[in-house]
């Protein structure tokens, strides 16, 4: 055990404002005398987190390669910097301003007083959400308050261990365009390297007081906004049923009175996900993606027969749905992000005037199904392929509407430029109230939509990891490696996105198309240890093709896709 290690970890402790974590690195201090100890306290100095697009995420913890007090007041420190030499630099005619929100994870409220009482000992006007609020509020209030900075304290789906900290930009530090949105390269770089100058922890500057606290009417002047994308006069009373989840996270109130505002008056909040609960204790991954997530709701959907089913993720910008389904096995068919994403492109179709003076886009990420560019083109409408992320959709010009296939949906760009799972749930719940009142539903629209523009099938295949550098160990694999065959079909063309092409900027990604209409794309995750595959079967409805049969089609060609690249992975095609 070097002395060198020991002697950065007592200064790390000395200068750690949380006695929790103080005393969590003296423990592992205390054991650095055995090989295991030693292990684990190098591996919390082996460097410090990295700030990246997505801010900070990562477990929470002692030491600067986990998330605590000491890790997010050099990032607040890193923020405030970057803000105030861009302001002296380019005469910004007001002084810097910051919103703050916070879910209820662990650590968050503390996370966001800290950034708070930093940025203002160091001039910015800071301004506090006033309790635990979804991230689209927070988006959403960085444009209203005309904020330079906006700071969600959040980890958003992943595990009840981690926690994290993501930045926006508006006000005088982006264009129009860009107001509201996350940040891009080259912020996140300039950012970082002004969070790796930071002095140590003790050293910088913190207020006591001198921050705004927001009027808890926010949250309702967001709510009111966001019930207002309804056109005309929204009913007293729907026939539709719900049931809605916040999955332990902070959507649960918001959307509730959204709903009943739009006159869901047959609202069922599955109760033991009803609060908050930084725990998570009914679900392993608060994700609604993840199998087994939504069984709760789905089991109260089908006692108090409902019609749909609302699934909010724990900070609410994303959404999923599951709806009845007499061919599913148990009754209800969860909707993939996919399903989702098209089902909404119409709503959306149909709401634009048939004329506009502005050109007007939708947009969808590179991983997402090829079916919304289809629909937009049909419809004369521009389609835009961005970069996974809502950092990239978001700033796309003219937008409109754009979805991720990760749940992810913004359908008011000029009320949040964000993914936003509250506003989204309005839309898909008004357009399955209506149709339930007109003797159809939403699956009706997916077979219509199939007819009109063939069945795209979709799926994933997510390798989970222990060790990072066994995802570079696959890119490489298959950079070395190109696959001839996959699903039965010759490979047609291979993109390779880590050069960049005119349209998107360079990322770690692997395109294959097949002759037969087939698509795999191969990513590293941005949020979590996983490889990720995403895998799209085209197939034509044609009148002697009929459409459960193209389905079956489509279907079969995904399974051999998945089972080829999982080949060519090295890896179980049931990962």
């Amino acid at each position: 055990m070097t002395t060198e290690l020991i002697n950065e970890a007592m200064q790390w402790v000395e200068a750690d404002p949380d006695p929790q974590t103080q005393r969590e690195l003296l423990e592992m201090i205390s054991h650095a005398e055995t090989e295991e100890g030693e292990s684990l306290l190098r591996e919390r100095f082996s460097g410090r987190l990295q700030f990246g697009t997505a801010g900070l995420r990562a477990a929470l913890g002692a030491g600067p390669m986990r998330m605590n007090r000491a890790v997010v007041a050099q990032a607040a420190y890193g923020v405030a910097t970057y803000l105030k030499e861009r302001a002296a630099k380019e005469n910004w005619t007001s002084t810097p301003r910051a919103v703050i929100g916070y879910d209820a994870r662990t650590k968050s409220d503390a996370f966001a007083r800290d950034t708070a009482g930093i940025f203002t000992a160091a001039g910015l006007d800071a301004f506090l959400m006033p309790v635990p609020l979804p991230t689209p509020v927070l988006a959403w209030a960085t444009r209203l308050l005309k904020a330079d900075v906006g700071i969600m304290v959040t980890a958003s789906h992943n595990p009840a261990s981690d926690n994290g900290y993501k930045v926006y930009l508006g006000g005088q530090a982006v264009g129009e365009d860009a107001r509201g949105a996350q940040i891009i390269p080259p912020i996140d770089t300039e950012i970082a390297e002004k969070i790796a100058d930071a002095p140590s922890v003790d050293r910088i500057e913190r207020a006591d007081s001198g921050w705004t606290v927001l009027p808890e009417r926010l949250a309702r002047d967001y709510e009111h906004e966001v019930t207002s994308l309804i056109p005309g006069i929204a009913p007293a009373s729907r026939s539709l049923a719900v049931v809605l989840t916040p999955m332990h996270g902070v959507g649960g109130e918001v959307m509730s009175f959204v709903l009943s505002r739009a006159g869901f008056d047959r609202l069922h909040v599955v109760p033991e996900q009803a609060l908050p609960d930084p725990k998570f204790p009914t679900v392993r991954f608060p994700n609604p993606e993840e199998p087994g997530a939504m069984d709760l709701a789905i089991g109260l959907a089908r006692d108090r027969k409902a019609d749909l089913v609302i699934a909010n993720d724990p900070d609410a910008d994303r959404v999923a749905f599951a709806v009845p389904d007499a061919e599913a096995e148990d009754g209800w068919r969860i909707l993939t992000g996919d399903e989702v994403g098209a089902i909404i492109g119409r709503i959306m179709l149909e709401r634009l005037p048939a004329t506009s003076g502005s050109r007007r886009y939708f947009a969808s990420s590179i991983v997402s199904s090829s079916l919304l560019g289809r629909m937009a083109t049909a419809h004369g409408i521009e389609h835009r392929e961005t970069l996974t992320g809502f950092k990239w959709i978001a700033r796309v010009q003219g937008l409109v509407y754009g979805y991720e296939e990760a749940l992810g949906y913004c359908v008011a760009p000029d009320l949040v430029k964000d993914k936003d799972g509250i506003s989204a749930a309005l839309i898909v719940a008004d357009y399955a109230s209506k149709l339930k009142d007109a003797g159809k539903s939403l699956t009706d629209v997916l077979d219509d939509i199939a007819r009109q523009h063939g069945v795209h099938a979709t799926a994933q295949l997510s390798v989970r990891v222990e060790d990072l550098d066994r995802i570079t160990a696959m890119m490489g694999r298959l950079r070395r490696t190109r696959p001839e065959e996959l699903g039965g079909s010759p490979v047609t063309k291979v993109r390779d996105l880590s050069q960049g092409s005119k349209n998107l900027p360079p990322t770690d990604a692997l395109v294959y198309l097949t002759d037969n209409g087939g698509r795999v794309i191969v990513r590293p995750s941005g949020t979590e240890p996983k490889l990720k595959c995403y895998l799209e079967a085209v197939v034509p409805v044609e009148n002697e093709t009929p459409l459960a049969e193209a389905r079956d089609i489509a279907n079969r060609r995904l399974a051999a896709l998945r089972e080829d690249i999982a080949l060519a992975l090295g890896v179980d095609s049931e990962s």
